[in-house]
């Protein structure tokens, strides 16, 4: 049976590239944003629009690995990795969409190959199963993505 899965990959998949209830999906914003400003932070030493974009591929990356069972990129590697020092050569707009869309591909190109059992498993590193990472993978980007949205309008 895959109900849940199908459930869980199609707000997946709408919060990046569908028609989400919350408003515009997650590509479709990122997309909208003035590559000029991103690198610029908002009120009280806040975080920039690109440290939002690169802190949310740390987690998805995080998840696309515990989905896949990897294991050479223990906890510690990947909090170091966020809220990373963002390197504007390196850590370019347009690369960090093009990461963002690969990753968030590869999470739903594996969910489409598993079934709903696969949802109960237990995540390594963590006290939960793979349903509550995803869902929680979903929540922490709408989250992101709306301070991403204010500070857009804070910049214009």
């Amino acid at each position: 049976m895959k109900q849940a899965l199908n459930d869980l990959l199609l707000r997946l998949e709408n919060t990046v590239n569908g028609e989400p209830w919350f408003g515009r999906s997650a590509l479709s914003l990122l997309k909208e944003v003035n590559p000029e400003g991103v690198f610029m932070k908002t009120g009280n030493g806040g975080h920039s629009i690109a440290d939002l974009l690169w802190h949310m591929i740390t987690w998805a990356q995080f998840t696309l690995d515990r989905l896949e069972k990897k294991q050479e990129k223990d906890m510690a590697a990947f909090e170091s990795l966020d809220w990373r020092t963002i390197d504007p050569a390196i850590h370019s707009w347009k690369n960090g969409i093009k990461e963002f869309t690969l990753i968030y591909g590869k999470i739903s190109d594996l969910l489409k190959k598993k079934n709903d059992a696969f949802l109960e498993e237990k995540v390594d590193y963590r006290d939960y199963n793979v349903q509550f990472l995803l869902n929680g993978l979903i929540e922490h980007t709408i989250y992101h993505l709306g301070q991403i949205a204010y500070a857009q309008k804070q910049l214009n």
